[in-house]
């Protein structure tokens, strides 16, 4: 597992650590996730929920406030509280806080039922974890899927982030998708976050929490620092407004 922080910019410290599957030879997520199959999905499902969590403590995240925010197939959950007992044990075994797990699927894996990842969804949340959907705003469902499934997160996709600061359009979509997130009590996180620009714009929308190489590239068995300085060199100047951004052009 490879960790990558989820970063408070007000605090500018690590909300959150978001494990990443690697190959045994260093490939990545894409690469490993295209060897999984219907034959060895659960497995591998389960075999990821250990390695993260095992890996995260003995990167030291015990050592600090932050928590794991783990991805998950709802395809492999045949039932939510059989398959979760084993990340339970490993959680127990380890000294992680059940509060501190962060489950996060993919808006982009086609939802087989919808039912029964709401059944998951549930099932988490009355456990004490947080839930999230991760790539908001690409693959399948989009809105209609946050109309079925609510999580206490979402994690907009990259291409709404990336280069938001010259692009209209998205600055219009991100500023929308925080008010509803905030009508619904849902956090917003933002993916992909790569230019001090980008960043800056998101300040303005009023969005907290993001995710991307400016904050930090993820660390191989490690949880990497966050890149303070650039957090510090790029200040919110409290007058600025979404409004104002639109009418100059920005």
């Amino acid at each position: 597992m490879a960790f990558q922080p989820i970063v408070d910019i007000e605090t500018g410290q690590p909300y959150a650590f978001e494990a990443l599957v690697r190959g045994s030879g260093g490939e990545g997520a894409a690469d490993v996730l295209g060897k999984v199959t219907p034959e060895n999905r659960y497995a591998f499902d389960q075999q990821c929920r250990v390695a993260a969590i095992e890996g995260a403590v003995a990167a030291g995240i015990l050592e600090t406030g932050a928590k794991l925010s783990i991805n998950f197939l709802p395809n492999a959950v045949y039932s939510p509280l059989a398959c979760i007992q084993l990340t339970l044990k490993t959680a127990r075994a380890t000294g992680l806080p059940a509060d501190r797990l962060i489950f996060e699927f993919t808006e982009s894996e086609e939802m087989i039922d919808t039912d029964h990842v709401r059944g998951i969804i549930a099932t988490y949340s009355r456990m004490g974890f947080g839930t999230a959907i991760d790539d908001f705003g690409a693959g399948f469902a989009g809105l209609g899927l946050l109309c079925k499934i609510q999580t206490d997160y979402l994690k907009l996709d990259m291409e709404l982030t990336r280069g938001i600061d010259r692009c209209s359009t998205r600055r219009k979509v991100v500023g929308s998708m925080v008010q509803l997130a905030r009508s619904l009590c849902i956090m917003i996180i933002a993916e992909g976050v790569e230019t001090a620009g980008e960043l800056h714009v998101l300040k303005i929308l009023g969005i907290r929490y993001v995710q991307g190489f400016l904050l930090a590239h993820p660390g191989f068995r490690c949880l990497p620092e966050v890149n303070a300085a650039v957090l510090a060199s790029a200040p919110l100047d409290p007058t600025e407004t979404v409004q104002n951004q639109a009418v100059s052009g920005f």
